[in-house]
């Protein structure tokens, strides 16, 4: 094929990917018709003993036809489940993930450490998840950065997400310092950061339905975030209980008084996970309605925060 014609042929798939209407922003709205996924790869190179190598796996998600080839935000999402269950490949994760990628973000879902026990009932075995779930994200983050040409990725622009247990880790790990969850979680490990986790290293927080352990921890930095939650959710309450944890309407109103950039959207009359009563083995339609409806409102806040 003459290299003229080659270049005429690329460049007309790439416009019949790339869907963008007019009206239609980038970042904001859905402009790409098709993505591109990379499955199991890995983001950890030295994989602490005994630990399986499935738990530091992430699924990458990516604008197919891309026309624009400066790099790309990056959405780091973390799944819920506990602390105890869950993985990278939940359904609902994976449509979330397409979306964004369908926007023209690079989204990476991550597997990170399961603790071993009972994170349900127990606060303390689920701070301890927490803590070595947080040292996961600080790892995955690192390895973005060092891997920013390969991935095409701006690092300026890395914003730490989850849902349920994966929004409690990135809350933690962006606005807690190391010392400060470990002295929480009782551990004597302090060495991974002895300063704030990751306060210089991410753009923005996206908080679906997740909380902090200490509203106070705020103070600590000046990270945008952008929170979801059911008003009638009591597995992550949405303002603050008496077992050590600030829901999101908490969070909304402290950093407010801290003038941290924030926006909140309450589901009215729905529970965890955005169910009308949280069942985590089952998810209607209307629920996956209502979780595109939570992306759309987070796009819409990074979008306003880091582009316009």
């Amino acid at each position: 094929m003459p290299k003229t014609t080659f270049t005429i042929v690329f460049f007309f798939v790439a416009l019949c990917s790339y869907t963008q209407p007019a009206s239609h922003i980038r970042y904001k709205d859905i402009v790409f018709s098709n993505i591109m996924i990379e499955k199991n790869l890995s983001y950890a190179d030295n994989i602490p003993a005994g630990v399986k190598p499935k738990y530091y796996f992430f699924d990458l998600y990516q604008p197919a036809g891309d026309p624009i080839t400066s790099k790309r935000p990056l959405i780091i999402w973390m799944h819920g489940g506990g602390f105890k269950f869950g993985s990278k490949s939940a359904k609902g994760i994976a449509m979330l993930c397409k979306s964004f990628a369908q926007r023209g973000y690079a989204c990476a879902s991550i597997n990170y450490r399961l603790s071993r026990k009972n994170t349900l009932t127990n606060v303390k075995a689920l701070i301890n998840g927490c803590y070595d779930a947080v040292q996961d994200a600080d790892k995955a983050i690192a390895f973005f950065k060092q891997n920013s040409e390969k991935y095409e990725i701006d690092t300026n622009r890395i914003i730490l997400g989850g849902n349920s247990a994966g929004a409690i880790i990135a809350l933690q790990a962006v606005y807690s310092s190391n010392a400060e969850l470990a002295l929480l979680a009782d551990s004597t490990d302090k060495t991974p950061n002895s300063d704030k986790h990751n306060i210089n290293k991410v753009a923005a927080v996206i908080n679906f339905w997740g909380a902090l352990f200490k509203i106070g921890w705020l103070k600590n930095g000046h990270v945008p975030i952008v929170s979801v939650h059911g008003r009638n959710d009591h597995t992550v309450p949405v303002g603050k209980t008496n077992s050590s944890f600030y829901g999101s309407l908490s969070i909304h109103e402290q950093a407010d008084e801290l003038n941290i950039p924030n926006r909140l959207k309450i589901f009215e009359g729905y529970a965890h996970e955005l169910q009308k009563h949280f069942n985590p083995f089952f998810s209607s339609a209307a629920t996956k309605q209502r979780w595109l409806q939570a992306g759309q409102f987070a796009a819409d806040f990074l979008y306003d925060e880091l582009y316009k």
